[in-house]
Order: C-alpha cells, then structure tokens, then sequence
C-alpha cells in the first residue's frame, strides 16, 4: 500500500507538469495566431474564430486564456517587441554633438519602424476604436518614448521653458511612426533624406 501511494505521489507532480507544459503551447498558439492576424489585416478586423482556427483550439479556449481583450493585446505586444526591439536611447547619450546624436537615432527608429511597419501601421490606425488596445500601447511605450526625448533633447532645450517644450515636441514629432510613414512611403523622400530633413527641423526648434 504505501508502494502504491508512492508511486501515485510521484505521477502526480508529472501529471501537474504535463498539463501545465500543455496550457502553456496552447497559450503560445494563441498569442502567435493573434500576431500573425494583427500583422496581416490589424487587430480591429482580427476575430476571435480566425485565432481558434489558426491555433487550433476552440473559442472558448481563447477566451479562457484570455477572458479580456487587453490581456490578449499584452501577450500580443511582449510576443512581437520580444522579436522586434526598439533600439536603445542609451547608446546615443555617449555621443556629445547633439546633432550627431539626433541623426544616429533616427536612423535607428526608422530602420526599426521598416521592420515592424505591417504590424505597426495596423496599431496605429486601429488603436483609436479600440480603447483596450491603446491603453496596452500607451502602457509599452510611455518609458521608451519618454528616454528617447530625454536623450535627443539633451544640449537643443536649454533656456526658456517655451524652447524646451518647443523642442522636446519637435522630438515627439519626428521620432513618430506618423512621421517616418508620411514622408518615405506616401511622399516618397529616401530615407536619408528624411533622417536629414526631421534632424533639421528639431533643430530649428531650438533656435
């Protein structure tokens, strides 16, 4: 009897595991099928049936591992950032010309953005009808973009405080996927020139 108990005791914690192992693919099927269909047409017109078939699982296992709407676009964000990472303001703080600094880092986000730009296009314009999705992008980029124009404002806003509000929106503004996306791909300026063109005008800002 107590052999039986024993080797019992010992099947469950594997028991445990395998299921536990179980719901974890099943919740990494999901979150890849969501990706993929927010990749492809947008989270707005991404269904709930479409991610059951693509994952494999019925709807209410969608659901159960996602009972709110933000949970889902959470896993979805930390699953595509984990693949696709903004580039990192440290780095461009050890540069000391201001200007030098500015470009290298537009350079970056915009190769960033060319990277990402199906996915992020479709955020962006979905974001505004969908208050669940926006809350979860304002969440993952309040940091990211506060140290970005922390860095690249750093030695163009100093003075008045007009110019240092003046500045650090001409940072917002040119650091923005709206602004990448306009001039390359509807105003069909090269990318250097853009990089040059956005560098110019947070730096007018700060005269």
């Amino acid at each position: 009897m107590n052999r039986a108990f024993s080797q019992m005791t010992e099947k469950r914690p594997y028991a445990l595991k395998k299921r536990a192992d179980g719901q974890a693919e099943t919740r990494r099927r999901i979150v890849e099928a969501t990706v993929a269909l927010h990749e492809e047409v947008g989270p707005a017109r991404t269904t709930v049936a479409e991610i059951a078939r693509r994952a494999g699982v019925q709807r209410l296992t969608v659901y159960t591992h996602f009972p709110e709407d933000g949970q889902l676009f959470a896993a979805c964000s930390a699953h595509f950032v984990s693949g696709h990472r903004p580039p990192d303001p440290a780095p461009w703080a050890e540069l000391n010309d201001p200007g030098e600094r500015l470009r290298q880092a537009l350079a970056e986000i915009h190769a960033w953005y060319r990277g990402g730009e199906a996915m992020l296009a479709h955020i962006e314009r979905d974001q505004a009808g969908l208050p669940a999705l926006r809350e979860v992008v304002a969440a993952g980029r309040q940091a990211w973009e506060g140290a970005v124009r922390e860095v690249l404002a750093a030695g163009l806003a100093t003075g008045e405080e007009a110019r240092v509000r003046r500045v650090r929106a001409a940072v917002g503004l040119a650091t923005s996927f709206d602004a990448w996306q306009r001039l390359v791909r509807r105003e069909g300026l090269p990318e250097d020139e853009v990089v040059e063109l956005l560098a110019r005008a947070v730096e007018a800002s700060a005269a």
